[in-house]
């Protein structure tokens, strides 16, 4: 019995945000696994150690949660005005295939400093001192995100004082603008902000009860619920939510009919092929609360409390895209969002998360009657972990 060699990719690991995943450059991918399809995603789903039954990600580069068991594509832009292409995929843990239906706003924070690492950006744009402005062209959204990256010695700086909560270590801060992020354009959506048409619906998910129900598309496709109606205050940490099993089967039964009220999917059957998006969260008015690194969150500091579901899981902290979502809902008056923060009108607000708080701010205004986002705006940070290449056995894809 022979044995396939394994094969070599260059690869850069990098953390974004409180994410981190395996960085492509297109064009080092093998050629049968540089268009979409069975085979690349047979690839890249081994690089990471897809499907795995035990859950762990031991023989792959997965971290076998939501937050680092990702990949991402990066390649010369296709758009005018743009500076790169990137396409993100999220791999589930114990499922073979990826799920390209969304985009990861904590991993769009390191695509800047790869794309100037990695020779997209011209040389005669990057200063020996200073920022680099980075167009992105969300490929899987067909959305406009606008990076700005701190440069030293004519490098990526990625070290420096900007601290995240959810991440242990301080780094460089990295500046991102979201640019009119309401509706994926995918096709599959509703193609309004809020697909429904209303700012808070009646959400009927049978054998679980009836839910208000704020559906936003902004960032990403999120279903808003309130923690009060589920039973919860807020301020819950991952252990409260993780380990019951019967409130995981209702939050996805909440997201698999939000899934079909918003049009992104013809059924609640089809909605477990697409577990990465629609997002579903709940929020709450301000409360004191403990993170989950100890650190005392004063409700008199915050304006909401929000939580949200990645891939089945109640999120460490929070995710990049939905909080685009958060600080565009809650600057709605009318929506749940809005509601728990108090009413009124804002640009910007801070949210508790289980690990801390955030930062975040969006335009948005009425157009003909219609609510419109034109952009958020948030900061992260991001670092290479490790670059080189990863090895894969040849038969793998």
């Amino acid at each position: 019995m022979s044995n396939a060699p394994q094969i070599r990719i260059p690869a850069t690991y990098m953390r974004g945000g409180t994410s981190k995943g395996v960085f492509f450059r297109l064009q080092d991918l093998p050629a049968r696994a540089q268009a979409p399809g069975p085979v690349r995603d047979a690839l890249l789903s081994r690089v990471i150690g897809s499907p795995d039954p035990y859950g762990k990600h031991t023989d792959g580069m997965g971290g076998a949660t939501s937050s680092t068991s990702k990949v991402v594509i990066i390649a010369p832009a296709t758009q005018p005005e743009h500076d790169v292409d990137y396409l993100y995929g999220q791999v589930p843990i114990n499922e073979s295939f990826i799920d390209w239906s969304g985009n990861c706003g904590n991993l769009s924070s390191a695509v800047g400093p790869f794309a100037i690492a990695n020779g997209f950006i011209d040389k005669a744009r990057i200063p020996e001192n200073g920022v680099v402005t980075v167009r992105i062209w969300q490929a899987n959204i067909h959305k406009t995100i606008v990076a700005h990256v701190q440069v030293t010695n004519g490098e990526v700086q990625e070290t420096g004082d900007f601290e995240l909560d959810g991440v242990t270590f301080p780094a460089a801060e990295v500046q991102l603008e979201f640019i009119d992020p309401a509706d994926e354009g995918d096709g599959d959506g509703g193609g309004a902000m809020f697909p429904t048409g209303q700012l808070v619906d009646d959400l009927d998910v049978p054998g679980v009860g009836v839910f208000k129900a704020t559906m936003i598309n902004a960032g990403v496709p999120v279903v808003f619920v309130e923690a009060a109606a589920l039973g919860y205050d807020g301020t819950e940490l991952q252990g409260a939510i993780n380990e019951d099993k019967v409130a995981l089967e209702k939050l996805e039964a909440i997201r698999a009919h939000g899934a079909v009220r918003m049009g992104l999917v013809p059924d609640v059957a089809a909605a477990a092929k697409r577990p990465l998006t629609p997002k579903v969260a709940f929020v709450a008015p301000p409360k004191d609360y403990v993170s989950s690194s100890g650190k005392p969150v004063a409700a008199s500091d915050i304006d909401l409390l929000a939580r949200a579901m990645s891939m089945g899981k109640l999120h460490h902290a929070m995710m990049g895209t939905a909080s685009v979502a958060i600080a565009t809902a809650a600057a709605v008056p009318g929506t749940l969002v809005n509601a728990a923060a108090g009413g009124g009108t804002r640009e910007v607000l801070v949210f508790g998360h289980p690990s801390g708080t955030l930062r975040v701010g969006a335009d948005v205004k009425q157009v003909d009657g219609t609510w419109v986002v034109t952009k958020a705006v948030m900061s992260r940070s991001a670092r290479v972990l490790m670059e080189g290449a990863v090895r894969v056995p040849g038969d793998a894809f």
